[in-house]
Order: structure tokens, then C-alpha cells, then sequence
């Protein structure tokens, strides 16, 4: 048994992320569609995108095809791009971002808080939502530290209208400290 840690990287560098990149988001739009359908309509649908993806020639219009195939409209799809993957920051990343956005569908920031990069980004780049990293999450009640960074996370949100979705919730008290510091969404 290979965990993603282990495979995802081999499908990065043989370009095979790209072939099942594009399955894994018809699969994910094709049931999201479903869903709705089924009596959810508001569902949303996040999908983790690669940065190999990302540099894919035409990738909007990839993505476009996809939305249209199974049906999704696009404000129910959300791409998870890491911060690694925006600190490249060069023009054909921030090319693909303006042209994903342009479709209509949301871009969320995953791993909040774990690269190592300016904050400068976050001005230049389309993104819609902030994920708060788990490790922080997790010592909610245990850590001021990782309290504060989420409080920082929250406020950086809130000050750039960005919707902020704190990962790896799972006790009472990180659900009461998120909903006291108006976290958007716990996942």
C-alpha cells in the first residue's frame, strides 16, 4: 500500500498527474451533479489540483470542458491549490489562476499558514478562501502559539473578504474557539 505522500510525487514528475487529474475533477463534478440533483443543490464540490495541472497548456479550457461534459455550473466547484504552488509565482501560474477564475469557479488556498512565503501573493492572485492547516487546528486548547496563528489566519480572512475554512476540526473546543473567532467553515 502506497499513502499519496508516496505516489503523488511519481505522477508529478512522469506527467501522469495530469491524465488522472482530470479524471479525479470529471468523477468529482460528475457526483457533485448527482448529488444536487438527489436534493442538495447548494453542494459544493472542492477538488485538490495539482501544480503540474496548473501549468498544463489551456487548463481553463480543460476544466471548461469538464464542467460542461458533466453538467456542474462552475460556482460549485472549488480548485485547492497549495501555497507552494503559488509561490512560484510566475506567469503562467498566475496566468491559469485568471483564467480558471474566469469560468466562475472558486479557488481556495489549502494548507494555510505551512509555506514558507510572503503574504505579498495574496494581493496579486485570485483566491476565494483561506484552509487553516490542521497542525494549527489541532492544538487549539493546547498551544497559544497555534492559537494566535489561527486568530491571524481568521483576521487576514476577514480583512481581504476571504470565506476561511479551518481544517481537521474534531473536538468540542476547536469548534467552540473557531465559531467564538467567526471561522467561516470547520471541515
Amino acid at each position: 500500500t502506497m499513502s499519496p505522500a508516496e505516489f503523488i510525487p511519481i505522477l508529478e514528475e512522469t506527467g501522469l498527474i495530469v491524465e488522472i487529474g482530470d479524471w479525479a475533477l470529471r468523477e468529482a463534478c460528475m457526483e457533485a451533479r448527482r448529488l444536487q440533483l438527489l436534493g442538495f443543490p447548494d453542494l459544493q464540490m472542492a477538488v485538490n489540483f495539482s501544480a503540474r495541472q496548473l501549468r498544463e497548456p489551456r487548463i481553463a479550457a480543460r476544466v471548461q470542458r469538464i464542467l460542461q461534459e458533466t453538467g456542474l455550473d462552475p460556482s460549485f466547484l472549488v480548485l485547492e491549490l497549495t501555497e507552494s504552488m503559488l509561490l512560484e509565482d510566475n506567469d503562467v501560474v498566475q496566468a491559469a489562476l485568471w483564467s480558471l477564475k474566469a469560468l466562475g469557479l472558486r479557488l481556495a488556498l489549502d494548507d494555510f499558514g505551512t509555506g514558507y512565503s510572503s503574504l505579498s501573493y495574496l494581493k496579486h492572485m485570485p483566491i476565494d478562501c483561506l484552509k487553516v492547516d490542521q497542525s494549527f487546528v489541532r492544538d487549539i486548547g493546547k498551544d497559544a502559539e497555534s492559537e494566535a496563528i489561527v486568530r491571524s489566519v481568521l483576521a487576514i480572512g476577514r480583512c481581504m473578504k476571504l470565506h476561511v475554512v479551518a481544517e481537521g476540526v474534531e473536538t468540542e473546543q476547536q469548534f467552540a474557539f473557531l465559531s467564538a473567532n467567526n471561522c467561516h467553515a470547520a471541515q
